[in-house]
């Protein structure tokens, strides 16, 4: 039966003669035609036959982190010695690529999408993971407005200011940053299974903008997070190959960079290329995650407790150490080294902002100085300042791909952590910041400035794992406290409060603070350290 036209919404979407693709929440017109018969056909194929190894990749997860838990610290595979130590290149970069020096990275609203690709930079990288609260309407909402930019065609009218925005003749190369595997897309089933959201960003974009693309003389480009081993980033390999095969493109016309932001994964970067190679173009220093799942995995191990999250700086040899490996492997294997994120948002005050500048100069001297490519920035305010960095640094220079340093980096420089103090500042201030965090997540915001920085999933897993960390392992603070379970409640009790006095009894009454702090308390006083807090309050979404 033929549905008339001038049906506004659709709530179930059907085909195939064996499989149902099911969708919980109603689709838009504009929905209607990302999530259109032709597209959720291949969704379905790849969901069909990619969803068990998922799966069976996820529960390989779950027993690698028994045997960390067990006293097996993580370090480099001896099965893989072989590619190692073999010779082998990545499929060659784009010449519309060799120059990534400054990327900025944010959520796929559609302001925020039109202000990114008109900023003075190489890159944007619009995000479905970290920066994004996974609400039903956001991510229909987000593959529209990546349709819509991905040609060119993207504008928005404020509602407020009446202003229209407009791509300007030259907008930044437009990459996509798709969920993680962790990650369930709970509105779209097929035979009763969820979909991971990943395959739904990924195929999605894929589908309905490589023809675009090419005709701008770019491509299907993506960022691929929160990998924990090579067996991942081989299947990542036959994924893409099998869409680029169901739809007749050449191989390799899908390019990807590649996130090394969890801890076991840094033990396997000249794996992940090599399985990758024909469709990598590069690694970037996750840094904020990285740092998490240092804490997450390395939990067991008091010897490892962080300090003070603002003291975890690229500059502590063991994030140098992760720097310096990440390069050397790259440039070997002809792929980008890309750095990672300067989370901090530009000052109306001018004495604030000079210190803030100052910050972000000594980070990206790190990062030049240290061989990478290219960089991240949170805000469009940085763009110009640090694309001068990087001209005075490398001068005409496109990349530093020939950059080598002649040094060894051993399994134990990157476990080593650091030490440093540990504050009650700290602590109350990671209670906030989860606090202000969460209850935006779950609102439906998953991009935030708070205190300066630009916090997403990431950053505040950070906050979150600390204290948990310093709970489990009764750490002792610079005034003598104990971090137990008592004063973390006193604390929370407390800055649940101060919050209150910062936003206005109002906002507080009208947001969700008190569910927020509900699921902080929880996965904070857990006995094992929850996976990742998004999972936690996407069952609030």
């Amino acid at each position: 039966m033929k549905l008339p036209l001038n049906i506004p919404r659709l709530r179930f979407h059907f085909w195939g003669e064996n499989n149902i693709l099911k969708f919980s929440k109603d689709i838009s017109v504009e929905g209607k035609k990302i999530f259109s018969e032709e597209a959720n056909a291949l969704l379905e194929k790849v969901h069909l036959k990619f969803n068990r190894e998922i799966d069976s990749l996820l529960e390989q997860r779950v027993e690698y982190q028994e045997k960390v838990n067990s006293g097996i610290l993580p370090d480099f595979l001896s099965e893989t010695e072989e590619i190692r130590n073999s010779s082998w290149k990545v499929r060659p970069i784009p010449e519309n690529l060799l120059n990534r020096k400054v990327e900025i990275t944010g959520p796929v609203d559609r302001k925020m999408i039109i202000n990114a690709l008109n900023a003075n930079v190489n890159v944007f990288m619009a995000d479905f993971e970290d920066s994004l609260s996974p609400t039903w309407k956001n991510i229909e909402n987000g593959l529209i407005n990546m349709r819509d930019a991905a040609h060119r065609t993207i504008t928005f009218n404020h509602p407020v200011k009446n202003k229209l925005y407009t791509l300007n003749e030259d907008p930044a190369t437009l990459m996509c940053r798709v969920r993680g595997l962790h990650l369930k897309e709970k509105h779209i089933s097929c035979n009763e299974t969820q979909l991971y959201g990943a395959l739904v960003d990924f195929v999605m974009y894929l589908y309905h903008n490589h023809s675009v693309l090419e005709r701008f003389g770019l491509g299907p480009y993506f960022y691929i997070p929160k990998l924990q081993s090579y067996k991942e980033a081989k299947l990542w390999s036959e994924i893409i190959s099998y869409c680029e095969d169901e739809l007749k493109l050449e191989r390799g016309t899908v390019r990807v960079t590649l996130l090394i932001e969890t801890l076991p994964a840094v033990f396997q970067m000249e794996e992940i290329l090599y399985h990758l190679k024909d469709h990598i173009i590069g690694l970037n220093c996750g840094r904020w995650d990285y740092i998490f799942s240092f804490i997450k995995t390395l939990k067991n191990y008091p010897e490892k407790i962080l300090p003070d999250r603002n003291l975890v700086t690229m500059n502590q040899p063991f994030l140098t150490a992760y720097s310096s490996l990440l390069v050397n492997t790259c440039h070997k294997r002809g792929a980008f080294a890309m750095g990672g994120m300067a989370a901090f948002v530009p000052s109306k005050d001018q004495v604030e902002n000079d210190l803030i500048l100052q910050k972000v100069r000594n980070d990206k001297m790190f990062e030049i100085r240290n061989g990478h490519d290219g960089t991240w920035i949170a805000h469009p305010g940085l763009a110009n300042y640090v694309n001068d960095i990087f001209d005075n640094e490398i001068g005409s220079k496109k990349n530093q791909i020939d950059f080598q340093k002649d040094i060894q980096i051993s399994s134990s420089q990157l476990l080593n952590g650091c030490k440093g103090a540990s504050t009650e500042e700290c602590l109350r201030s990671n209670i906030r910041i989860s606090l202000k965090y969460i209850e935006a997540w779950i609102s439906g915001l998953g991009c935030v400035a708070i205190y300066g920085l630009m916090e997403d999933a990431a950053t505040a897993e950070i906050s979150r794992t600390s204290i948990w960390q310093w709970i489990k392992n009764r750490n002792i603070l610079s005034n003598g406290k104990v971090v137990d379970e008592e004063l973390f409640k006193l604390c929370l009790e407390e800055e649940i409060k101060n919050v209150k006095k910062e936003i206005g009894d109002d906002s507080f009454h009208l947001g969700k603070f008190e569910r927020a702090k509900s699921i902080f308390e929880d996965i904070t006083l857990s006995d094992e350290v929850d996976e990742f807090l998004t999972l936690k309050a996407y069952e609030e979404l």
